[in-house]
C-alpha cells in the first residue's frame, strides 16, 4: 500500500501546524511520499510566503534594495524551525537565493523558493529522503509538461525511496532553469508523484473536511460529499468550485487513482473520494451545485433557422472570429441563444452584432447582461425521475425567474440561467429541496 501525501499552505503555515502533519503522516505507515507546498496565512492579515517572494523579487528586479523583505521570509522559516525544534539551519540557502535574485534568476524561480525551503524542513522534521523536483520535473521547450521525461525519472528515482519529500509547485527546463505550474500547482506535483509510484491513494490535505455540495458563502455549513466522480467534479469545477486545481486530476484519473480530500484541521473526518467510476449511490440526488456570475446573452431570432444548413457553425464562428469563447448554446426552432462571458464580449459586442447580419442575417438579435449561471450536477439524476420539475417548483417558491434550462446529455447536470441578482437565491433554493428536504 503506498499513499503519496499532499500538504497545503495553509496546513504549513506554521510549526504548531507542522506538528499536526507530522502526526498525520506518522499515523498511517503508508503514507510514504510527501509533497509540501509554502508557508500559507497563519492568521486572515498575514501574507503568504509565495507573496512575499514574489514581492522581494520585484524588488530585486527593479534594483532596489531587497534584504529586508528576504530577511522577514527567513524569519518566517526560523520561527517554524525554532518551533519545531530542529537544528537545521538555512543561511546557505538563503545566501544562494539572494545571489540569485541580484543575477535575476527568475520570477518562477522566486516563487518556487517557499515550496523549497518548505520542503527541506519536511524532511529534515520527518527524518526522510529531500527530493529537489527541479531534479525530477520536466518541462519542455514549448513551457509545457514534459510527461514522458517526468515518469520516467521520477519513477526512477523513488524506486530506492522507501520514504521521500519532494517539494510542489515546479520543475525544470532543460537548462536547469525553474518553472512553476500555476497558483495552486502542489496540487498537480502530487498528482505526478502519485502516478510515477503508482500509488494506491492520493491524499490531499487542506483547511476543509472534503468538497462541499455548495458554496459554504451562500449557504452556512453545507453538507459534503462523501463520493465524487471525476465527471461531475470537472462540471462543478468549470462553473467556479474549487478545492482541487483543475489540472491535478488528469494524472490520476488515466491511471485510476482515486483522490481523498481530507482536513489537516480536523484529521479523523472522512473527508471525499473522487474517483473515476463507483457503484455508490449518492445521499442526495444532486451531487453538488455551482456557480458564476456576469454572463451575457444573444438570442438570435430568424425564420425557418432549422432548414438552414450550416447556420449553428456560421453563429459561432463570428464568436471566434472575435475570440470570445461560448458557454451554452440553447436553440428552437427559429431561435438560438449563445451565453458568454459578459466581460469579454462587451469589448467586442458591435463586431459580433455586424459580423453576426453579415453571416446569417437574422429577423433580430436582443442582447441580456447580468446573467448568472447554475450548474446542478449529480450522477443520480440519471435515475430520478422529475429532477428539472423540482428545480423549477423550487425557484418559483423562491420567486426566481429561469431565463435558460439546460440539460446535458450525459444527464449528469443541469444549467440554469438566472439574474446576477437572483443569484444566491436561486441557490438558495435548490439546495433546500434537494438537501435541507432529506437532512
Amino acid at each position: 500500500m503506498k499513499k503519496v501525501v499532499k500538504f497545503g499552505g495553509s496546513s504549513l503555515a506554521s510549526a504548531e501546524q507542522f506538528q499536526k502533519v507530522g502526526e498525520i503522516i506518522h499515523a498511517d505507515p503508508t503514507r510514504r511520499y510527501v509533497v509540501p507546498s509554502a508557508p500559507g496565512k497563519r492568521f486572515s492579515e498575514d501574507i503568504k510566503v509565495t507573496d512575499m517572494l514574489y514581492d522581494c523579487y520585484r524588488a530585486a528586479e527593479a534594483g532596489e534594495g531587497f534584504s529586508g523583505k528576504l530577511n522577514k521570509i527567513q524569519e518566517r522559516y526560523n520561527g517554524i524551525i525554532k518551533g519545531l525544534g530542529l537544528t537545521l539551519s538555512l543561511d546557505n540557502e538563503f545566501q544562494t537565493i539572494k545571489k540569485n535574485f541580484e543575477e535575476k534568476a527568475g520570477s518562477d524561480y522566486a516563487a518556487s523558493r517557499g515550496e523549497y525551503l518548505n520542503g527541506i524542513i519536511m524532511a529534515n522534521y520527518l527524518g526522510i529522503t529531500f527530493i529537489d523536483a527541479a531534479e525530477v520535473i520536466f518541462f519542455d521547450e514549448e513551457d509545457e509538461f514534459d510527461a514522458k521525461k517526468t515518469y520516467k525519472t521520477l519513477g526512477k528515482r523513488l524506486e530506492n525511496e522507501e520514504r521521500a519529500v519532494i517539494p510542489g509547485f515546479y520543475g525544470s527546463h532543460q537548462d536547469g532553469s525553474i518553472k512553476t505550474f500555476s497558483r495552486g500547482g502542489s496540487d498537480i506535483t502530487g498528482s505526478i508523484v502519485a502516478r510515477s509510484v503508482k500509488a494506491d491513494v492520493y491524499e490531499n490535505w487542506t483547511d476543509v473536511s472534503g468538497f462541499l455540495v455548495t458554496d459554504p458563502r451562500i449557504i452556512k455549513n453545507p453538507a459534503t460529499i462523501s463520493t465524487i466522480t471525476y465527471k461531475e467534479l470537472r462540471e462543478l469545477s468549470y462553473m467556479g468550485a474549487t478545492v482541487l486545481h483543475e489540472e491535478a486530476i488528469f494524472p490520476l484519473r488515466s491511471a485510476g487513482i482515486p483522490i481523498n480530500i481530507r482536513n489537516t484541521n480536523r484529521p479523523d473526518d472522512h473527508g471525499t473520494m473522487i474517483v473515476e467510476s463507483t457503484c455508490n449511490k449518492p445521499k442526495y440526488t444532486i451531487t453538488g451545485i455551482a456557480g458564476k456570475k456576469g454572463f451575457a446573452s444573444i438570442h438570435i431570432e430568424k425564420e425557418l433557422m432549422n432548414s438552414e444548413i450550416g447556420f449553428g457553425r456560421k453563429v459561432l464562428q463570428v464568436f471566434e472570429e472575435n475570440e470570445i469563447n461560448f458557454e451554452h448554446v440553447p436553440s428552437g426552432i427559429d431561435t438560438m441563444t449563445v451565453y458568454v462571458h459578459q466581460d469579454e464580449f462587451e469589448e467586442r459586442e458591435q463586431h459580433v452584432i455586424a459580423g453576426l447580419h453579415r453571416a446569417v442575417k437574422p429577423d433580430t438579435i436582443e442582447l441580456e447582461s447580468d446573467l448568472a449561471l447554475i450548474a446542478v450536477v449529480g450522477r443520480g439524476m440519471r435515475r430520478m425521475r422529475g429532477t428539472a420539475g423540482r428545480i423549477f417548483s423550487a425557484l418559483a417558491h423562491a420567486h426566481v425567474n429561469v431565463k435558460m434550462i439546460d440539460q446535458g446529455s450525459s444527464e449528469l447536470n443541469i444549467i440554469i440561467g438566472v439574474e446576477d441578482s437572483d443569484f444566491e437565491a436561486a441557490i438558495r433554493a435548490i439546495y433546500d429541496i434537494f438537501v435541507t428536504a432529506r437532512i
